[in-house]
C-alpha cells in the first residue's frame, strides 16, 4: 500500500478519502523517508525538502496554485507535481464576490458606524449595475466570477496572455489589452497565479492607470501585489478599497497597516476554505497523487507536460 505523507494533519473527518487506499504520515520530517507521495499544504516544497523523501515520486499540491513547490527541483529528482485546478473555483469564486461585494458597499465603516451608536454616514457605495469589472486572468474562477458580475449588470473585461488569440471573447468577457484593463475597470479582481512575470503586477505604474475611485479584490496570490503601492494609493484616496485574501507574507503580523486601513478588508487566505470546497481540495490531491503512483498521472503541472 502506498504511503502519503501529509504536510499538515489529515482532518478526521476526511480520513475516509485514504482507508484501504494507503497508509497516511506526517506531518513530523522522521515520516518523510517512507512516503511515496507527498500531499502539499502550503508549505514550502523546495530542493532541501525534497531531498529529504528519498522515496518521493509524487508531490500533489490541495490547490490551483503550486509556486509553494520548486518544480525545477522537483523534475531534476524524477519527481511528478500534481495540483487541483477544480478543487477550489466554487469557494474561491464566491469569496471574490464576497469581498467584491463588501468593500464596495462600505461594509467594513458601516458596521464600525454602527458599533459606535452612529447613523448611517454619507451615500459613498458603489452601485455596481452598469460598472466594469475587470479580471486580470480569465481561467475558471474568474469566469465564474464575470457570471455572477453580469448578472449584477456589471459589464465584464478581462486580460489573460495565457488565452490563445483564437479564442476570441468568451462570453460574459470581452477581452481587452493589459493598459485598457487598469484604465476602464471600476472593480479590478486578480486571478492569475503567481509567477515571475505577475510579481507585484499591481504596482505603482498599474495603479497610477486606474481611475480614481476604483476598487481592487485579490483572491489569487499576494505576491501580485506590492504592498506598499497599495496602502499609497489608499492612503491618498485613489484606490477607493481593497479586499484582500492574500497577503505578502502570510499572515501579516499584527497591527499591519493593512490590517487596520479603513478602505481595506483582509482575510486570512480562507476562500476555499467552505467544508464542501475543503474536502475537495484534499479529494482531488490524494487522488492525483495515487492515480500517478499507478502509472496513470494526472492533473501534472504544467511545466512537466
Amino acid at each position: 500500500m502506498p504511503v502519503l505523507f501529509f504536510d499538515r494533519y489529515l482532518p478526521d473527518e476526511f480520513r475516509d478519502l485514504v482507508e484501504g487506499r494507503a497508509l497516511v504520515v506526517g506531518p513530523d520530517d522522521d515520516d518523510l523517508a517512507q512516503a511515496d507521495a507527498v500531499v502539499a499544504g502550503m508549505r514550502i516544497w523546495d530542493a532541501a525538502a525534497i531531498a529529504k523523501g528519498r522515496r518521493l515520486r509524487v508531490i500533489s499540491r490541495t490547490g490551483v496554485g503550486y509556486d509553494t513547490v520548486d518544480v525545477e527541483a522537483a523534475t531534476a529528482a524524477g519527481i511528478t507535481v500534481c495540483y487541483a485546478p477544480q478543487a477550489p473555483t466554487v469557494s474561491t469564486a464566491e469569496h471574490t464576490i464576497a469581498l467584491l461585494m463588501a468593500v464596495t458597499k462600505g461594509l467594513g465603516a458601516a458596521r464600525a458606524r454602527a458599533q459606535q451608536g452612529l447613523p448611517g454616514g454619507p451615500a459613498t457605495a458603489l452601485e455596481l449595475d452598469g460598472r466594469v469589472l475587470g479580471l486580470l486572468g480569465f481561467g475558471r474562477i474568474a469566469r465564474r466570477v464575470a457570471g455572477v458580475g453580469a448578472s449584477f449588470g456589471m459589464t465584464i473585461i478581462a486580460h489573460d496572455p495565457l488565452l490563445p488569440a483564437s479564442a476570441g471573447s468568451p462570453e460574459p468577457a470581452t477581452m481587452v489589452p493589459f493598459d485598457e484593463l487598469w484604465t476602464k475597470s471600476d472593480v479590478i479582481s486578480l486571478h492569475a497565479p503567481a509567477t515571475p512575470a505577475t510579481r507585484h503586477v499591481v504596482n505603482e505604474r498599474t495603479l497610477a492607470m486606474m481611475q480614481r475611485g476604483t476598487y481592487l479584490v485579490n483572491c489569487a496570490r499576494g505576491a501580485l501585489v506590492d504592498q506598499n503601492a497599495l496602502l499609497n494609493a489608499l492612503d491618498s484616496g485613489h484606490l477607493a478599497g481593497a479586499g484582500l485574501d492574500v497577503t505578502e507574507p502570510e499572515p501579516l503580523p499584527a497591527g499591519h497597516p493593512l490590517l487596520e486601513h479603513p478602505r481595506a478588508l483582509v482575510t486570512p487566505h480562507i476562500a476555499s476554505s467552505t467544508a464542501a470546497g475543503r474536502r475537495r481540495l484534499y479529494e482531488h490531491a490524494i487522488h492525483h497523487a495515487l492515480a500517478t503512483l499507478a502509472g496513470t498521472p494526472t492533473s501534472v503541472v504544467p511545466e512537466q507536460c
